[in-house]
């Protein structure tokens, strides 16, 4: 019974249906097919604004290369302390910046602070000698499983474009914030005063389909030689893109992110004291002793400590297919 991640659940059959679609007679090459020449109109649609939109393979290839479009090699970009880019992408954004540099500042629950991020930001003094501020970069599930809200996103956003630096939200479950708040895909992006969107499209039922939305067109500069460069422009693109358009025009989408987030609240409220994190999409952080996580894992069940040892922080992630017997099975367990 697996609850190590949402990266180990299948394609979605809507997904397959997709590319099946696109797999029966030729195609230009490169992004010149007929799906992928769709994705600004129907990107556009979705959220509500003209949009750019460019398909890559990974989740680490849309933020690496999104953010090195908005900082230059001696740019510094400003995220959290337990921010993925910074923890766990092998330095991809320092490799794609060509040397900028990833500077983590406090957070509380996995999420920034419009205060904190201020009292960064008003204490820097211009000077050769230090990095130029060029970028701030959020996830909108957090690594702690918590969801930035609409207007805490308009604060840091606020902060940010007040400093001159542009916004950048990794998106890799936009699908599991979306659906676990009321906002609308435009209210919690470029209403919000998002300019860059890592789209991740793969934790929710998609096979390496990500794709970076620019809402500020004016960011988007050389990022189409940027992303050849790092060998994320596919000479079949038709497959990626036939995924994305499957993801934002079906209902599937949001309705596989919303059933895998009701399971993880379920397994929160079975858990109750021993949560760490409110668990506010389909992450859920428990405390729990050595022998608690040993009983679990004697049961079947697959999940990952999280942190330090000796903090006995442990994480169950929901993915979109989960049996809904592991997660009663889970409950139970939980309450004995």
């Amino acid at each position: 019974m697996q609850f190590l991640s949402d990266n180990t659940a299948p394609a979605a059959p809507e997904v397959m249906a997709a590319l099946a679609a696109v797999n029966h007679r030729p195609a230009r090459s490169y992004g010149a097919d007929e799906a992928s020449l769709r994705l600004d109109a129907a990107f556009g649609r979705f959220f509500g604004c003209e949009v750019r939109v460019f398909p890559v393979a990974t989740g680490t290839a849309a933020n690496a290369l999104s953010l090195a479009t908005l900082s230059p090699p001696w740019g510094a970009i400003f995220c959290t302390d337990v921010a993925h880019v910074v923890n766990d992408e092998c330095g991809a954004v320092e490799l794609q910046t060509s040397g900028a540099r990833l500077v983590p500042l406090p957070s509380r629950g996995g999420k920034l602070a419009a205060d904190t991020l201020a009292h960064e930001l008003d204490g820097l003094v211009p000077s050769v000698h230090s990095l130029l501020p060029s970028a701030v970069t959020l996830a909108t599930v957090t690594e702690c499983g918590t969801l930035y809200t609409a207007a805490e996103l308009a604060a840091l956003a606020n902060v940010a474009h007040a400093h001159g630096l542009p916004l950048h939200l990794d998106g890799a479950r936009f699908a599991n914030a979306l659906a676990a708040q009321d906002g609308s895909p435009a209210a919690l992006t470029w209403q919000a005063g998002i300019d860059v969107l890592s789209f991740g499209a793969t934790k929710n039922g998609a096979l390496a389909a990500e794709a970076v939305v620019f809402f500020n067109l004016d960011l988007v500069r050389d990022f189409e030689r940027r992303r050849k460069r790092a060998a994320q422009l596919f000479s079949k693109m038709r497959y990626l893109s036939a995924q994305l358009l499957a993801c934002i025009e079906g209902d599937f989408f949001l309705a596989n992110a919303a059933r895998a987030n009701q399971l993880a609240s379920r397994i929160a409220a079975a858990a109750g004291q021993r949560v760490v994190y409110p668990a506010e999409a389909n992450m859920v952080f428990l405390r729990l002793v050595d022998q608690e996580a040993a009983s679990l894992r004697a049961q079947g069940f697959e999940f990952h400590a999280w942190g330090p040892p000796a903090q006995g922080h442990y994480r169950f992630v929901v993915s979109w297919d989960q049996p809904e017997g592991d997660v009663d099975a889970l409950c139970r367990a939980l309450q004995t």
